[in-house]
Protein backbone atom coordinates (compact mmCIF):
# COMPACT_ATOMS: atom_id res chain seq x y z
CA UNK A 1 0.00 0.00 0.00
CA UNK A 2 2.67 2.24 0.87
CA UNK A 3 4.47 1.66 -2.16
CA UNK A 4 1.37 2.15 -4.35
CA UNK A 5 0.24 5.56 -3.07
CA UNK A 6 4.18 6.84 -3.45
CA UNK A 7 3.96 5.79 -7.03
CA UNK A 8 0.96 7.25 -7.53
CA UNK A 9 1.59 10.71 -5.82
CA UNK A 10 4.51 10.67 -8.08
CA UNK A 11 2.14 9.81 -11.41
CA UNK A 12 -0.67 12.23 -10.46
CA UNK A 13 -2.04 11.42 -14.20
CA UNK A 14 -2.46 7.52 -12.80
CA UNK A 15 -4.28 8.96 -9.70
CA UNK A 16 -7.10 10.74 -11.69
CA UNK A 17 -7.55 8.26 -14.06
CA UNK A 18 -8.15 5.53 -10.96
CA UNK A 19 -10.04 7.90 -9.42
CA UNK A 20 -12.24 8.54 -13.02
CA UNK A 21 -12.90 4.57 -13.26
CA UNK A 22 -13.95 4.36 -9.49
CA UNK A 23 -16.16 7.75 -9.79
CA UNK A 24 -17.59 5.59 -13.30
CA UNK A 25 -18.22 2.46 -12.10
CA UNK A 26 -19.04 3.13 -8.18
CA UNK A 27 -19.94 6.64 -7.81
CA UNK A 28 -20.60 8.50 -4.76
CA UNK A 29 -23.28 6.80 -2.88
CA UNK A 30 -21.65 3.79 -1.62
CA UNK A 31 -18.20 2.99 -0.96
CA UNK A 32 -16.05 0.83 -3.06
CA UNK A 33 -16.67 -2.90 -1.95
CA UNK A 34 -14.95 -6.60 -3.28
CA UNK A 35 -17.72 -6.96 -5.62
CA UNK A 36 -16.91 -3.85 -7.72
CA UNK A 37 -13.09 -5.22 -8.20
CA UNK A 38 -13.70 -6.75 -11.77
CA UNK A 39 -15.03 -3.32 -12.64
CA UNK A 40 -12.00 -1.50 -11.71
CA UNK A 41 -9.40 -3.08 -13.95
CA UNK A 42 -6.90 0.19 -13.89
CA UNK A 43 -6.87 -0.19 -9.74
CA UNK A 44 -5.52 -4.21 -10.70
CA UNK A 45 -2.63 -2.64 -13.34
CA UNK A 46 -1.61 -0.31 -10.81
CA UNK A 47 -1.29 -2.66 -7.79
CA UNK A 48 0.66 -5.33 -10.46
CA UNK A 49 2.75 -2.57 -12.10
CA UNK A 50 3.58 -1.57 -8.11
CA UNK A 51 4.86 -5.34 -7.56
CA UNK A 52 6.23 -5.23 -10.74
CA UNK A 53 8.81 -2.46 -9.58
CA UNK A 54 8.78 -3.11 -5.82
CA UNK A 55 7.92 -7.33 -5.40
CA UNK A 56 7.30 -8.04 -1.63
CA UNK A 57 9.99 -10.63 -1.61
CA UNK A 58 12.90 -10.05 -4.35
CA UNK A 59 14.66 -13.63 -3.84
CA UNK A 60 12.66 -16.74 -3.62
CA UNK A 61 14.61 -19.74 -2.52
CA UNK A 62 14.11 -22.43 -4.42
CA UNK A 63 15.66 -26.30 -3.71
CA UNK A 64 16.48 -28.33 -6.86
CA UNK A 65 14.23 -31.64 -6.69
CA UNK A 66 17.06 -33.42 -8.69
CA UNK A 67 20.56 -32.60 -10.75
CA UNK A 68 19.73 -29.92 -13.30
CA UNK A 69 22.00 -27.34 -15.40
CA UNK A 70 20.87 -23.49 -14.63
CA UNK A 71 22.46 -20.52 -16.73
CA UNK A 72 24.84 -23.66 -17.82
CA UNK A 73 25.92 -23.98 -14.44
CA UNK A 74 25.89 -28.01 -12.73
CA UNK A 75 23.48 -27.79 -10.20
CA UNK A 76 23.11 -30.92 -7.81
CA UNK A 77 20.22 -32.28 -6.40
CA UNK A 78 19.17 -30.86 -3.27
CA UNK A 79 20.75 -26.71 -3.84
CA UNK A 80 19.22 -23.80 -2.49
CA UNK A 81 18.61 -22.01 -5.66
CA UNK A 82 17.37 -18.00 -5.06
CA UNK A 83 15.09 -16.68 -7.37
CA UNK A 84 16.13 -13.16 -7.86
CA UNK A 85 12.17 -12.14 -8.65
CA UNK A 86 13.29 -8.19 -8.86
CA UNK A 87 15.65 -8.60 -11.48
CA UNK A 88 13.12 -10.91 -13.87
CA UNK A 89 10.43 -7.73 -13.07
CA UNK A 90 13.08 -5.16 -14.17
CA UNK A 91 14.89 -6.72 -16.79
CA UNK A 92 14.76 -3.72 -19.93
CA UNK A 93 15.09 -6.99 -22.06
CA UNK A 94 11.82 -8.41 -20.67
CA UNK A 95 10.33 -5.31 -19.48
CA UNK A 96 10.29 -1.82 -21.43
CA UNK A 97 11.63 1.00 -19.75
CA UNK A 98 11.02 -0.94 -16.60
CA UNK A 99 11.67 2.00 -14.28
CA UNK A 100 8.66 3.67 -15.80
CA UNK A 101 5.38 3.58 -13.42
CA UNK A 102 3.09 2.72 -16.50
CA UNK A 103 0.17 0.27 -15.27
CA UNK A 104 -1.27 0.32 -18.70
CA UNK A 105 1.56 -2.67 -19.41
CA UNK A 106 -1.24 -5.20 -17.49
CA UNK A 107 -4.03 -3.94 -19.22
CA UNK A 108 -5.60 -6.69 -21.80
CA UNK A 109 -3.58 -9.50 -19.77
CA UNK A 110 -5.55 -12.69 -18.78
CA UNK A 111 -4.64 -13.30 -14.87
CA UNK A 112 -2.20 -11.30 -13.56
CA UNK A 113 0.96 -13.55 -14.58
CA UNK A 114 2.62 -13.69 -18.07
CA UNK A 115 4.85 -16.32 -18.14
CA UNK A 116 7.72 -16.22 -16.37
CA UNK A 117 8.17 -12.53 -16.27
CA UNK A 118 5.82 -11.28 -13.20
CA UNK A 119 5.70 -13.56 -10.44
CA UNK A 120 5.90 -11.61 -7.15
CA UNK A 121 4.02 -13.93 -5.13
CA UNK A 122 6.32 -16.87 -6.47
CA UNK A 123 4.88 -19.65 -9.17
CA UNK A 124 3.09 -22.76 -9.05
CA UNK A 125 2.08 -25.07 -6.30
CA UNK A 126 5.12 -22.92 -4.19
CA UNK A 127 3.64 -19.96 -4.63
CA UNK A 128 2.33 -17.70 -2.05
CA UNK A 129 -1.00 -19.49 -1.02
CA UNK A 130 -2.18 -15.76 0.19
CA UNK A 131 -1.24 -14.14 -3.47
CA UNK A 132 -5.16 -13.77 -4.27
CA UNK A 133 -6.15 -12.78 -0.83
CA UNK A 134 -3.66 -10.16 -0.99
CA UNK A 135 -4.69 -8.89 -4.33
CA UNK A 136 -8.42 -8.36 -3.19
CA UNK A 137 -7.26 -6.69 0.41
CA UNK A 138 -5.09 -4.02 -1.39
CA UNK A 139 -7.79 -3.50 -4.14
CA UNK A 140 -10.64 -2.79 -1.78
CA UNK A 141 -7.98 -0.41 0.33
CA UNK A 142 -6.15 0.76 -2.45
CA UNK A 143 -9.50 1.68 -4.23
CA UNK A 144 -11.32 3.35 -0.86
CA UNK A 145 -8.25 5.30 -0.29
CA UNK A 146 -8.67 6.82 -4.30
CA UNK A 147 -12.67 7.09 -3.88
CA UNK A 148 -12.68 8.99 -0.30
CA UNK A 149 -9.91 11.16 -0.16
CA UNK A 150 -7.66 14.09 -2.19
CA UNK A 151 -4.31 12.81 -2.00
CA UNK A 152 -1.19 14.85 -2.67
CA UNK A 153 2.68 15.33 -1.77
CA UNK A 154 3.66 17.50 1.53
CA UNK A 155 5.76 19.56 -1.03
CA UNK A 156 6.82 19.98 -4.61
CA UNK A 157 9.28 17.61 -4.50
CA UNK A 158 8.88 13.82 -5.61
CA UNK A 159 8.06 11.09 -2.86
CA UNK A 160 11.50 9.94 -2.23
CA UNK A 161 11.30 6.23 -3.19
CA UNK A 162 14.85 5.25 -1.59
CA UNK A 163 14.64 1.37 -0.32
CA UNK A 164 15.41 0.38 2.97
CA UNK A 165 18.14 -2.43 3.97
CA UNK A 166 15.83 -4.28 6.83
CA UNK A 167 14.20 -7.53 6.44
CA UNK A 168 13.65 -10.17 3.63
CA UNK A 169 11.10 -7.71 1.78
CA UNK A 170 11.33 -4.15 0.00
CA UNK A 171 10.34 -1.31 2.29
CA UNK A 172 10.65 2.18 2.06
CA UNK A 173 13.63 3.59 3.30
CA UNK A 174 12.12 6.90 4.29
CA UNK A 175 8.14 6.22 5.31
CA UNK A 176 5.39 8.26 2.99
CA UNK A 177 4.11 11.32 4.11
CA UNK A 178 1.45 12.77 2.18
CA UNK A 179 -1.57 15.02 2.56
CA UNK A 180 -5.28 13.83 2.75
CA UNK A 181 -8.35 15.53 2.78
CA UNK A 182 -11.87 13.75 2.21
CA UNK A 183 -13.59 15.29 -1.18
CA UNK A 184 -16.46 16.95 -1.25
CA UNK A 185 -18.45 14.65 -3.01
CA UNK A 186 -17.84 11.99 -0.32
CA UNK A 187 -18.72 13.95 2.59
CA UNK A 188 -22.52 12.17 3.26
CA UNK A 189 -21.00 9.34 2.80
CA UNK A 190 -18.00 9.45 5.03
CA UNK A 191 -20.09 11.06 7.63
CA UNK A 192 -22.28 7.83 8.05
CA UNK A 193 -19.01 6.06 9.19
Amino acid sequence: MEWAMSLLLNNPSVLNKARAEIEKHVGHDRHVEESDMCNLPYIGCIIKETLRMLPPGPLLPHESAEDCTVGGYHVPKGTILLVNVWAIQNDPNIWGDPKTFRPERFEGLEGYRDGFKFMPFGFGRRGCPGDDMGMRLVGLCLGSLIQCFEWKRTGESQVDMSEGIEGISISKAINLMAICRPRATMSNLLSRL
